[in-house]
C-alpha cells in the first residue's frame, strides 16, 4: 500500500503511528535489533515486523540481518523532505503574520 504512496505522504503516514514513532526515537539513539525495538511495546512479533515494514517502505529505516539476528538503522536523511515541507509551511506563515503585524501596526499610526 505505501509504495503506492507518494514519498512525502508515505513519511507522514509512517509516522502517524504511536508505535512506530516510538521506534523512530529509539533508531535516533543508534542502531537496534527487532527485539530490541519490540521489547517497550505491547504488541506480537508480527505486528511489529509490520510497523518496520511500513517504516522501511517509507525509506525511513533500513534494516540488515546477520545470521537470526534482524538490525534496524534509522535514515536521518530521509526526514529531509518531511522537514523541508514542514520549513516551508513555517516560513509562509511567518511571512504572512509579520506582514499582518505591519499592517496592524499602520493601521495603529
Amino acid at each position: 500500500m505505501l509504495k503506492q504512496l507518494d514519498p512525502l505522504d508515505a513519511m507522514f503516514q509512517a509516522l502517524a503511528d504511536p508505535s512506530r514513532r516510538s521506534m523512530i526515537e529509539r533508531l535516533s539513539r543508534g542502531t537496534a535489533t527487532v527485539s530490541e525495538l519490540a521489547e517497550p511495546l505491547q504488541m506480537s512479533m508480527p505486528a511489529v515486523m509490520q510497523h518496520l515494514t511500513v517504516l522501511e517502505q517509507s525509506g525511513l529505516v533500513r534494516s540488515s540481518k546477520t545470521g537470526r539476528v534482524r538490525s534496524c538503522t534509522l535514515e536521518p536523511a530521509a526526514l529531509s523532505a518531511a522537514e523541508t515541507w514542514i520549513n516551508q509551511r513555517r516560513l509562509f506563515w511567518m511571512q504572512s503574520f509579520d506582514r499582518l503585524g505591519a499592517m496592524l501596526a499602520e493601521e495603529q499610526d
